[in-house]
């Protein structure tokens, strides 16, 4: 069991569980600005090249992003379970869903592993294989630039939160946590709930809002 005394740099582990939490939400904030400011940019181009972005988003693996979307959304239920288990002093439970929630990130970066296996074999990769279908004009390879990137981005997001949810599986094993401290679940919470937040966004720009018709 952890021992309940603050860092050195701390007066009390209150004010430790603080400075965690709002260092997570500076970190979230500039996330907020990275991704915020992405998807305008391409709202924008969205409504100026609507047809050729509409072109290419039907081109894109929308059962992907659909089965990625339930996989996040699930995985943010067994986190806030993780949240609660390790609060109530239950570690069994709190490894449990920690490890089902890595186990769902997996599976998220599995099924975008596939999607972005077939993009490439339909050629949809700007400056590397990417084709002009007939009724493609320069637009539509916009389209795919901003679906690389945010993806790509979001996708290194994952990964990094899947290595923290694991990592608080090994120290929940270890018994590190207590309904006296768990503020390490909490910090992880906040980063994993804003991966996930993202992936909603994205995911209506990229597959149902890029395929509508305005």
């Amino acid at each position: 069991m952890r021992s309940l005394a603050p860092e050195p740099q701390f007066a009390t582990l209150e004010q430790q569980t603080e400075t965690a939490q709002l260092g997570m939400w500076a970190f979230i904030a500039t996330e907020v600005m990275f991704f915020g400011a992405l998807i305008f940019t391409y709202m924008i181009y969205r409504v100026t090249y609507w047809e050729q972005f509409r072109l290419a988003a039907h081109d894109s693996q929308i059962l992907n992003g659909s089965i990625n979307e339930a996989l996040l959304l699930t995985s943010s239920l067994t986190m806030i379970l993780a949240i609660n288990y390790g609060k109530a002093g239950r570690n069994d439970r709190l490894v449990a869903f920690l490890l089902a929630t890595a186990f769902l990130g997996l599976c998220f970066l599995g099924v975008k592993g596939w999607e972005y296996v077939e993009d490439y074999n339909s050629g949809s990769v700007p400056s590397m294989n990417f084709l002009f279908k007939s009724d493609y004009h320069a637009p539509t390879e916009l389209f795919w630039i901003f679906y690389w990137i945010s993806t790509g981005f979001h996708t290194l997001h994952v990964t990094v939160g899947i290595g923290l949810v694991m990592l608080l599986a090994w120290q929940a094993h270890r018994r590190k946590f207590s309904p006296n401290y768990f503020s390490p679940l909490e910090v992880v919470g906040l980063y994993w709930s804003f991966v996930d937040t993202v992936w909603v966004f994205l995911f209506a720009a990229i597959y149902p809002l890029g395929r509508a018709v305005t």
